[in-house]
């Protein structure tokens, strides 16, 4: 049976809608301000760019339907957030970037009637923005959530957090949190999670120090959060008690899936203007273009960018299915999190000395790009996690094959 990859009218139109968009009126900005989201403008700019991308129809095209969003499933995403991306200030314009595009997938999972009309209807028309507060400084959770630190202890009518997050993406400005604290057991036990939301007003919810870091795309920065004696009533407990990490799930492996798509657009636009450059500079008798080295380098790129988005195809497919598709989105997440890199890296070498000067974009292009490896989990904790699972298909193949034998 033949597989249909096409995508239907309504997605190419997206499609094209949002590449000209993007291209026409957000590469621009972007370009003027060096990729310095902050220095654009923070928060009065995306505001701009987000009534823009309503009254072009593309705001918010994975929200739900019912809070004015396209509803795409992740498949049909996979187009859209790779043209959004090809601008580092796409996502934002479009209201797709980290973490509000990941909370608003898992609100519309997770969340009650309430809880979606208080927090998720006004995150997915951009009213808002959001964070998403799991990862701590050593030594609680980073790469391994069962570290968690952050107490959640019981009081009359709900909670009250205590601990401290850093490097949470969006704080400076997040109009709500989603917090992940230990309700059962301690630091190092599997499980015993529960998320919270809460505004960000909340008495007790500190937002302190940005944490410096290389990338500067991502709004409201990478920064230290304080929870001090933060009262959250019973009904802001999102999903069930002590099943805050079975509940992230639903988040974790689509949002690393988008980050795919997302990079993906400013990996290929490493790449086109590589091929820009090469096919008209002239060197050694002719076009740059023309010569053997710089053609592996093309066409390695090639190779990378095509071998990407194969496997986020399979991979959101799987989650499409009702999967957790685990192996899948983090072969996924780390082929493309060093492809990338790649690709960059080579765009840079084409271009020789442009390369890494402020006249062409490569140079802060690969500053954004280089974090994906670390991001959603680092890609040796994704090698661990693939090959410890393969491990074990295998042990239970054997050990039924012994069974059978007896």
């Amino acid at each position: 049976m033949a597989i249909d990859l096409r995508y239907g009218p309504d997605v190419v139109d997206v499609v094209e809608k949002t590449t000209r968009f993007v291209r026409e009126y957000v590469l621009p900005i972007e370009d003027r301000f060096g990729g310095d989201i902050t220095a654009a403008g923070g928060d009065e700019l995306r505001r701009e760019m987000n009534a823009k991308a309503r009254a072009e129809g593309i705001l918010a095209p994975h929200a739900p339907v019912e809070f004015g969003g396209l509803g795409l499933d992740m498949s049909d995403r996979v187009p859209v957030f790779e043209a959004a991306g090809y601008s580092t200030f796409g996502p934002v314009a479009l209201h797709i970037g980290a973490p509000d595009e990941g909370n608003v997938h898992m609100l519309a999972h997770i969340a009650d009637d309430r809880q979606r009309e208080l927090y998720l209807g006004p995150l997915a028309t951009a009213e808002v923005r959001s964070g998403f507060a799991m990862t701590e400084p050593a030594p609680g959770a980073g790469a391994d959530p069962n570290a968690l630190r952050t107490q959640a202890t019981k009081v009359d009518g709900g909670w009250k957090i205590n601990g401290i997050k850093h490097l949470i993406t969006g704080a400076e400005g997040a109009g709500f949190f989603i917090i992940m604290a230990r309700t059962a057991g301690a630091p190092g036990d599997r499980g015993g999670a529960t998320m919270f939301l809460a505004p960000a007003d909340t008495p007790g919810i500190e937002v302190g120090r940005h944490v410096p870091t290389i990338d500067r795309s991502m709004i409201g920065g990478h920064c230290e959060v304080l929870f001090t004696d933060v009262f959250v009533p019973d009904e802001d407990v999102l999903g069930e008690v002590d099943e805050g990490y079975r509940y992230a799930q639903v988040r974790l492996g689509p949002a690393r899936m988008t980050h795919v798509m997302r990079w993906l657009g400013a990996a290929t636009r490493c790449h086109d203007v590589a091929l820009d450059y090469v096919s008209r500079r002239e060197g050694f008798g002719g076009r740059l273009g023309d010569l053997g080295m710089i053609q592996q380098m093309v066409a390695d790129n090639e190779i990378d960018l095509a071998a990407t988005r194969s496997l986020l195809v399979k991979a959101c497919f799987e989650l499409d299915q009702g999967s957790h598709a685990s192996i899948e989105t983090s072969i996924a997440k780390t082929f493309a999190a060093e492809a990338f890199c790649r690709v960059a890296d080579r765009s840079m070498q084409m271009c020789g000395g442009l390369g890494v000067s402020d006249d062409l974009p490569i140079a802060r292009l690969q500053r954004e790009l280089r974090p994906f490896r670390v991001y959603d989990g680092p890609s040796e904790v994704h090698r661990w996690s693939i090959a410890r699972r393969s491990i074990g298909r295998a042990r239970k193949a054997a050990a039924a094959a012994e069974a059978g034998q007896a």
